[in-house]
């Protein structure tokens, strides 16, 4: 049976950049070292290992290189690697300089399970400063379509190679060497336009001061550029030191973001490890379209490449992730990103009510202050759009509307903040109002009887938004909404004249889980003094709950609907990649499984610090699956303006998600049961 939580099983491919000590002009050492790592990374599950450039023979050699005993043996040593290799799982990717023609060109070699799959050659020689390689080496930046013979049988040889896991679907393959990343059009450039989703670099790369950075910026850039993997090693120690040192640096990057690196400068065998998103990568090329469009610009070039298809033969057993997963992907764990997160989110908010307050001719701001989180953050938003507008904060007309069920922790917490922000506060009772309706309704509760059905939650839903309409039109105002991202996907909100339905929402862009550390930047960063700060605080220990329902026990949203953490990780999924969601259950799981593993966002409560088994995840999972897909459009299919906040996603008809109000969330719940007997 296959495992679930096996990388191979979910669209992962475990990579490798490989460092270690070389001997310099000792082919034999050198394979038997390239060997000793191949295996290692066949036991740790690797599909790919990237090695150094010409590390068979070793990079500092210089003239050695044009020594014919030295490049025999360089030819035995790739046939003890290709040999050594006929058991193993990785694909190899190994440097060698090798004789052709009339020429020596710096290859990077393709092996895989005993056989050489292809040999790409260098196509930039660097002539320049320290580096002297053309007095050897042959520029491949032409060799296309060719054949090398090796061992007595044509390989096929050229820049236009690409590597296809036929049993992967995603995983092509196309190696690079060191200068080529350099160069203003990359070769790894017009070989991921031609398909290649992993770009391997194998680098002899000398270091000197701030070199480190100036790779990491080249690979992060291509990797996000080409929306693909790229997987960078360098030459280690025992690389000549006659004029110069070397670090072994290895990175993997992944569509702009840094998976894994290995420590520099060491001592011996050393290698970064990640596991590649195929999926993640196909979603962004499908959602680009100007990437596709770029491969037919270039049509004339990357329309030749040749695809060499292979079997890579992955296990199917459980080998962990080697990847870090965000428990709260719209929140990152860095502080120093959190923060600068929180500052774009709230100036974005800010900017987008501030335009629309000048475009419409500077209208009073109407809002209805709960207490709670969202009602919260969006009134400090609106107080930092009137002061920057250079007009008095009481001109946000803010109103607590008390129901049924209101607590006076939230009512005291709603009237504290208004005053502290010195906005116009009122209160209005909708309990009467409210009571008139259920009678006329002919409602059970109107003859005492405790029914609390949706139709007694969304009359008080109804009315306060119905209140917050009509006095926006007696008072010159505009009615400012609060709801967020969060619950717009899941239809957790009245629909039209209901908390669904505003003049203009800065939160529709703002996931729930964000909104609290939204808060606490505001109050980090004293943006509006300690009166305000001490009751932000308070409304920061209080929880979620929409206070709809008399008893004695609070009303808790989460209990109701699901955790948001676990809904804003599988909406971000949903809306950034449209994964299956049994790839979000497999990355929830290893985000959420133990809650001592991974790093917290900063100043996470202690006590809200929880894990989630698989079973949990999976009935949540289908909670959001039923709402998002096959309920909650048609609310969505009809938001008032407001910002997209989040690289994220946002769910405006008119932005990021187009969807039809009438589909089913069957597909979604049938992957699901396709893993219904998982641990």
């Amino acid at each position: 049976m296959t495992d679930f939580r096996s990388i191979y099983q979910h669209g992962f491919a475990r990579v490798a950049a490989c460092t270690g000590h070389a001997a310099i002009a000792d082919p034999p050492a050198n394979a038997e070292s390239v060997l000793r790592q191949a295996r290692r990374c066949d036991t740790d599950g690797v599909a790919v290992a990237v090695f150094p450039e010409l590390g068979l023979s070793g990079y500092s050699i210089e003239d050695l290189l044009l020594q014919d005993a030295l490049l025999d043996e360089v030819e035995t040593a790739l046939a003890t690697v290709v040999a050594g290799s006929a058991d193993l799982l990785p694909v190899l990717v190994v440097g060698a300089p090798l004789r052709h023609r009339h020429r020596l060109y710096n290859c990077a070699v393709v092996v895989h399970r005993g056989r050489i799959l292809g040999i790409a050659p260098k196509s930039y020689i660097p002539n320049y400063r320290e580096f002297y390689e053309r007095r050897q080496i042959a520029p491949g930046d032409d060799e296309r379509g060719g054949t090398l013979t090796f061992g007595g049988a044509p390989v096929p040889f050229g820049t236009d190679l690409l590597f296809a896991a036929d049993d992967l679907p995603g995983l092509v393959l196309h190696a690079e060497i060191c200068e080529d990343m350099w160069v203003p059009v990359p070769p790894s450039a017009e070989a991921a336009l031609a398909g290649a989703t992993v770009l391997a670099n194998l680098s002899g790369s000398p270091i000197t001061v701030g070199r480190a950075d100036d790779r990491r910026l080249l690979c992060r850039s291509a990797s996000a550029r080409c929306l693909a993997a790229y997987v960078y090693a360098a030459a280690g120690l025992g690389e000549s030191t006659t004029d110069l040192s070397w670090d072994g640096q290895t990175m993997i990057y992944e569509n702009g973001t840094l998976l894994a690196e290995s420590e520099r400068f060491p001592q011996g065998d050393q290698y970064a490890v990640a596991d590649v998103d195929l999926d993640l990568l196909r979603q962004e090329r499908q959602r680009m379209g100007t990437f596709d469009d770029n491969r037919r610009t270039h049509a004339g070039r990357t329309a030749g490449y040749r695809r060499i298809p292979f079997r890579l033969g992955a296990p199917g057993t459980d080998l962990g992730l080697r990847r870090a997963v965000e428990r709260f992907p719209f929140v990152p764990a860095d502080p120093d990103r959190l923060a600068q997160d929180c500052y774009e989110a709230y100036n974005i908010q800010v900017a987008g009510l501030q335009r629309r307050m000048a475009a419409i001719g500077d209208p009073k701001i109407v809002i209805g202050v709960s207490g709670g989180l969202d009602s919260t953050h969006a009134l400090i938003v609106a107080a930092r759009a009137m002061d920057r507008a250079g007009r008095p904060r009481s001109d946000i007309l803010g109103y607590t509307l008390p129901g049924f069920a209101t607590g006076e922790h939230t009512k005291a917490n709603a009237h504290a903040l208004m005053r502290a922000l010195g906005i116009t506060a009122a209160e209005l009772d909708i309990t009467p109002t409210a009571t008139l309706m259920l009678r006329d309704m002919g409602h059970p509760f109107s003859a005492g009887e405790p029914v609390y059905d949706v139709t007694f939650e969304n009359v008080q839903a109804g009315l306060r938004t119905d209140y917050l309409f009509r006095l926006a039109n007696q008072r010159g105002g505009i009615v400012l909404g609060t709801g967020d991202l969060s619950e717009l996907a899941l239809g957790w909100c009245t629909y039209g004249v209901g908390d669904q339905m505003s003049h203009y929402n800065v939160n529709a862009g703002v996931p729930k889980t964000l909104i609290q550390h939204l808060i606490r930047w505001v109050i980090a960063t004293d943006q509006f003094g300690t009166e305000t700060n001490d009751t932000l605080t308070a409304i920061l220990d209080t929880e979620i709950s929409p206070e709809l329902v008399p008893g004695e026990e609070l009303q808790s949203t989460e209990s109701k609907i699901g955790p948001y953490a676990l809904h804003d990780f599988t909406l971000f999924h949903i809306l950034r990649y449209g994964f299956r969601p049994s790839k979000i259950a497999f990355l929830a799981w290893h985000a959420w499984h133990d809650r001592e593993r991974g790093t917290w966002p900063p100043m996470f409560p202690e006590a809200e610090r929880v894990a989630y088994d698989l079973p949990e995840i999976r009935h949540w999972l289908e909670t959001f699956a039923r709402r998002f897909f096959g309920f909650a459009q048609f609310k969505r299919s009809a938001l008032p303006n407001g910002p997209k906040v989040l690289a994220g996603g946002a769910l405006s008809p008119r932005g990021d998600w187009r969807a039809p109000s009438d589909s089913t969330a069957d597909a979604w719940l049938r992957d699901l049961a396709r893993w219904k007997d998982a641990d």
